[in-house]
């Protein structure tokens, strides 16, 4: 599971390139540091479209926690939506994948039980990929939530400079879960709590809240073995955590996977928004690239910045496929998005027309983030390496999302 996701970090940051992020000259350390695979990719222009419009409706209201209690109605026809091939053949696979899970798991937002998608789930096993399109015509039906109005960002798979082991140039701690962080299903105290959880530490007799960034960064968990890994760049490392899993490019020119453990349990702030609210970015350029160049020039104050997300990360090395989501199943490039579960059933295909041609197309809800809340809120997967770091930490398109539900799941919903 990811941490947060880019959020175009433009907007949001306010959630792999396989070039490392190049660290700044003369930063905190005097050590050297070691010498970047290549330059940071730059943002990619977005090639602009013109979304579909979605069915008039009125928005969610303010109270509803679930797409179920949002609003719901009929989308357009799957076979009138432009799904290319490609788009449609990744999406059946990302889809294949989540299946397992899909078919056993509690669905969040209100919308399905897990045999309604077991005849879908079926079928997928022997599905063609050149007959994707016709797959998800076949089975599902488009529904969209409240207005339909969609906001996507994009996340991708970091690398940075790291080391399995504390040396110069490589003294920024990537901490494991800590054996004292505790998490809290509130459910299992009251009714009214349910689906709401917490997390903190104990401290004598009383439930704590967990550390915050800066008592980490300034040594709350040292001395305790946790360190998996040292970065050689505290701005690197912030990325890597708001993505939620990454690669670390090791001096003997190897790779450690590492992804998401856990959380300390403290909100997430958005520094991207902070700093345009302060007037520290201009307009135009609160891109990932932008913000991170800041945070560089302006190291005192870029610590001081970060650290008003109180948010931290934990992380664990990776062994097998990866990135994996929140379902647990490895997340696909151009094909996986995180959402809300809340009000988007995780294993559900989503199709997204935006105002960026980039994101347009059939996904698979595969993914979640701390940054990712609400309705028709969507973070699209790019992948590793330059190109998928360029799309990602500049995407920001604005348009309609139609959930793809097993067919019958709008009728059984509202008596139809």
């Amino acid at each position: 599971m990811r941490a947060w996701g880019v959020a175009a970090l433009a907007v949001l940051l306010g959630a792999c390139s396989s070039g490392v992020v190049p660290s700044r000259p003369g930063s905190a350390s005097s050590a050297p540091r070691p010498v970047p695979a290549s330059p940071s990719a730059p943002v990619r222009q977005p090639v602009a479209a013109t979304p579909l419009a979605p069915v008039s409706a009125p928005a969610a209201p303010a109270s509803a926690t679930t797409a179920a209690a949002a609003g719901l109605v009929a989308g357009p026809a799957i076979e009138r939506l432009p799904i290319t091939m490609a788009g449609a053949a990744r999406a059946l696979t990302a889809f294949r994948t989540s299946c397992p899970t899909l078919v056993r798991r509690t669905d969040a937002s209100g919308l399905t039980r897990g045999e309604d998608w077991r005849a879908a789930c079926d079928a997928a096993k022997t599905a063609q990929d050149r007959e994707a399109a016709q797959f998800f015509a076949t089975h599902f039906e488009a529904v969209q939530v409240a207005d339909g109005k969609a906001f996507a960002t994009g996340y991708y798979e970091p690398e940075i400079a790291g080391s399995r082991t504390r040396r110069t140039g490589y003294e920024v701690p990537i901490y494991g879960r800590p054996s004292d962080l505790v998490d809290v299903d509130l459910g299992k105290f009251s009714d009214a709590m349910k689906g709401k959880s917490i997390r903190g530490r104990v401290e004598g007799t009383n439930f704590v809240p967990y550390h915050e960034r800066t008592a980490i960064e300034q040594g709350a968990l040292q001395g305790r073995g946790l360190e998996i890994a040292w970065a050689s760049d505290p701005v690197e490392l912030f990325f890597l955590q708001i993505q939620g899993s990454g690669r670390l490019r090791l001096p003997d020119g190897g790779v450690m996977r590492i992804g998401y453990a856990s959380q300390n349990g403290r909100d997430y702030t958005g520094i991207g928004r902070l700093m345009l609210d302060r007037g520290v970015l201009k307009p135009g350029q609160a891109s990932m690239q932008g913000i991170m160049a800041y945070l560089r020039e302006n190291p005192a104050q870029g610590r001081d910045i970060m650290r008003e997300n109180k948010s931290y990360v934990f992380f664990r090395e990776l062994t097998g496929p990866g990135p994996l989501g929140a379902m647990g199943h490895p997340v696909s490039a151009r094909g996986s998005v995180a959402t809300d579960p809340k009000f988007v059933p995780l294993g559900a295909p989503v199709f997204l027309s935006m105002d960026r041609q980039d994101a347009n197309g059939l996904w698979v809800a595969q993914d979640t983030g701390g940054a990712i809340k609400g309705t028709n809120r969507f973070d699209t997967f790019w992948g590793a390496g330059d190109e998928a770091r360029a799309v990602a930490g500049g995407m920001a398109a604005r348009g309609t999302a139609w959930l793809l539900l097993p067919k019958g799941t709008l009728a059984r919903l509202t008596g139809n």
